[in-house]
C-alpha cells in the first residue's frame, strides 16, 4: 500500500471507483466547501479539489482539501505547474501531506491567458510528467528533486495524472499515457468522454500495450448543462471531442426547455458504455459548477451507495 487512501484501497480491491470534482470558492468562506462536502458525502470515493481551475483565482486546493477532510470526505488535491516553481511545489506537497492529504493529481495547468489574470506570469518550471517524478521520488526515495534527502518523513501519496484520449496526434496518446505511468502515476483520470467510440479505440491501444495493468484508469464524464455549454465544449475547449449527435440532442432539448435533463441522460449513457470497456477501473465525474448533479448521476447509474473499505 502506497498511501493507505480509501481510493487506493478500493482500486486495489478491484472495486469500480467513483471520483468527482469539488471546486473551491472564489473567496475565503469555508462554509461553501463544507456545504459541498455534506452534499457529496457518500456519492464518491474521493473528490478532486481543483487548483485554480481554468487559471481563475480560487481558494487554495490544499486548504480546501483540509476542510473537506474535516468534513469526513477524502480529497484528491490537485497540483498544477502553472503557478509554482519546483521549490514551491515540493514545499506545498510536504504541507499537503502534513495536513492529511493522501491523494494528489499532477497537472501542468491551464495557461493563464484563459483565466481572470491573463497578464500574470506563468511559471511552468516543470511539466506534469516531471511533477509525477518529483512526487514519486519524495514518496519512494525520500529525495527532493535536487537529490538531497528529506529530513522528517516522506509524503505517502497515491499519485494521479490526467490524460486526454482525444488530442492530436491521436496515435501517440497511448504512448504518452505510458510515459506518465513510467514516471509513477498510480491512477489516471481522463478528459471528458462524449465520443465513446474514439475512447474505445484509445483503450484498445492502451490494453494492447498492457498499460491498464500498470495503473488504474478512471473514465472522465460530465453532464452538459445546456446547449451553450455543449457548443463551448465543442468549439472552445482544446482536445474536446463532442460528436454532432450530442450537439443535435442538446439543441432539441433546448427547444423543449429540458437541457439539464438531456445532459444528465447523455452522461448516464456514457457511464453505462464505458463500464463495459476493458481496462476502465472507474469514472471521474466533472460537473463543473454543478456539483448538485453528482448525487443524481451516481444514483441513476446504480453506483450508490458507495462501498467503503
Amino acid at each position: 500500500m502506497k498511501s493507505g487512501s480509501n481510493l487506493e484501497k478500493l482500486l486495489r480491491d478491484g472495486k469500480f471507483a467513483v471520483t468527482a470534482e469539488l471546486g473551491p470558492p472564489r473567496g475565503a468562506d469555508r462554509t461553501v466547501i463544507e456545504k459541498k462536502a455534506v452534499m457529496l458525502k457518500g456519492y464518491g470515493d474521493a473528490f478532486n479539489i481543483t487548483d485554480c481551475q481554468t487559471a481563475v483565482v480560487r481558494m487554495s486546493s490544499i486548504a480546501a482539501g483540509r476542510i473537506v477532510l474535516d468534513s469526513g470526505v477524502e480529497p484528491i488535491v490537485q497540483m498544477t505547474c502553472r503557478d509554482r516553481n519546483r521549490i514551491a511545489i515540493q514545499s506545498d506537497l510536504l504541507g499537503a501531506a502534513a495536513l492529511g492529504a493522501k491523494n494528489v493529481l499532477c497537472l501542468t495547468g491551464d495557461h493563464q491567458k484563459f483565466g481572470d489574470h491573463p497578464m500574470a506570469k506563468g511559471v511552468f518550471d516543470i511539466d506534469s510528467i516531471q511533477l509525477i517524478q518529483i512526487v514519486k521520488a519524495l514518496r519512494d526515495e525520500r529525495l527532493f528533486q535536487c537529490g538531497q534527502e528529506l529530513k522528517a518523513g516522506s509524503p505517502a501519496f497515491f499519485i494521479g495524472a490526467a490524460e486526454n484520449p482525444f488530442a492530436d496526434p491521436f496515435k501517440y496518446r497511448a504512448a504518452r499515457l505510458g510515459k506518465k505511468i513510467k514516471a509513477g502515476a498510480d491512477f489516471i483520470q481522463t478528459q471528458i468522454i462524449y465520443n465513446v467510440n474514439k475512447f474505445k479505440e484509445w483503450m484498445k491501444m492502451v490494453t494492447d500495450m498492457g498499460l491498464h495493468e500498470k495503473t488504474y484508469i478512471l473514465a472522465g464524464v460530465a453532464p452538459l448543462k445546456s446547449k451553450g455549454m455543449a457548443k463551448h465544449m465543442k468549439y472552445n475547449v482544446p482536445g474536446m471531442d463532442v460528436p454532432d449527435e450530442v450537439m443535435e440532442r442538446m439543441d432539441a432539448a433546448a427547444e423543449a426547455k429540458r437541457g439539464k435533463e438531456e445532459g444528465i441522460k447523455i452522461c448516464l449513457e456514457v457511464i453505462e458504455q464505458v463500464r463495459e470497456i476493458k481496462g476502465v477501473a472507474g469514472i471521474h465525474i466533472m460537473a463543473v459548477e454543478w456539483e448538485e448533479a453528482v448525487p443524481e448521476i451516481v444514483r441513476q447509474a446504480g453506483l450508490y451507495p458507495r462501498t467503503s473499505v
